[in-house]
């Protein structure tokens, strides 16, 4: 009897775990994604963030106090190259992740940590109107109106997993987000508008030997930026997610994901190649996962 008790706390935990990386592995909240940039242009960015939040878990479940932390470390790439006489990108980015959790078990305190690389995310997008494939000379002179754009992001199960483990940082299955963008210059103000689904593969590995599948999340995001005439520039971020009901060995397991974030950001440039940027950002409703703070900092160096 006791077996089965800890059997079941542990399945409550691990199932509460694997929805908080995944909704905040969807839950992207980046600026800029769609932006004009000439081609030939190489970013490499260093980031590293702080994360903590209670997670919100099935109210059936005899979880409480539920509460996760984590120090994120990021590494990413950037390329710009003309397709098609348009302007287009591919971005790769590689977390490495040291998480704490604790929570309240059927009156019992349980803790956990693990620390690793993270899911890898690729992201391979083109500017169909408005953004020509042009060279840093031609690029000075162009004006930028209306930009529309197509992206598809890839989540690469490049993550520490173990199938016999309650808590993972990897989610051990692939992600897939087609995605489409608007994104309008100003005379000092960038808007943007995003939208796209999530499709997942099923992890069959999920508590040793059993399956989970997730339904798609469909995703929004909005940002509004304002440059100043030295490059630096504050932003407005926004998003909201949906969908994504799970199902384990064909049995319901988790609800409906309901969220929203919003969030600032604050870029500065301190060299003509380098450039900082801090980012923060706080839910603003959640109706399961992981309801979270969090602050990051980045370094981006651009070459040709």
């Amino acid at each position: 009897m006791q077996n089965s008790i800890c059997s079941r706390k542990y399945k409550f935990l691990s199932f509460a775990v694997f929805l908080i990386y995944n909704c905040s592995i969807a839950q992207d909240l980046e600026p800029r994604a769609y932006a004009n940039l000439p081609i030939g242009v190489n970013a490499i960015v260093g980031t590293y963030g702080y994360m903590k939040g209670d997670v919100v878990s099935e109210p059936t479940l005899p979880i409480e106090d539920f509460v996760i932390s984590s120090n994120n470390f990021g590494l990413g790439y950037m390329r710009t190259f003309g397709l098609a006489d348009k302007l287009a990108r591919i971005q790769v980015a590689i977390p490495y992740v040291i998480m704490d959790g604790k929570a309240t078990v059927s009156g019992q305190k349980i803790t956990g940590n693990r620390t690793g690389f993270g899911d890898m995310r690729i992201r391979l997008g083109i500017n169909l109107l408005g953004s020509p494939a042009l060279v840093p000379k031609d690029f000075a002179q162009y004006q930028q109106k209306t930009i529309f754009g197509v992206s598809l992001v890839t989540s690469v199960p490049t993550g520490i997993y173990y199938p016999d483990k309650r808590i993972n940082i990897g989610t051990n299955r692939w992600g897939f987000k087609p995605e489409v963008g608007i994104s309008k210059r100003f005379k000092h103000v960038y808007a943007e508008l995003y939208s796209g689904i999530w499709f997942y593969t099923n992890n069959d590995e999920f508590l040793v030997d059993k399956d989970l599948q997730q339904e798609p999340v469909l995703s929004f995001q909005g940002h509004a930026c304002y440059f100043f005439k030295n490059q630096m520039w504050v932003g407005i971020n926004v998003n909201w997610f949906s969908g994504g009901k799970t199902v384990v060995d064909d049995l319901p397991a988790g609800s409906v994901i309901n969220s929203s974030r919003i969030g600032a950001t604050f870029s500065m440039p301190i060299s003509k190649m380098q450039s900082i940027k801090l980012q923060l950002n706080t839910g603003t409703f959640k109706s399961i996962g992981l309801n979270y703070d969090s602050i990051s900092l980045g370094y981006q160096y651009v070459f040709f």
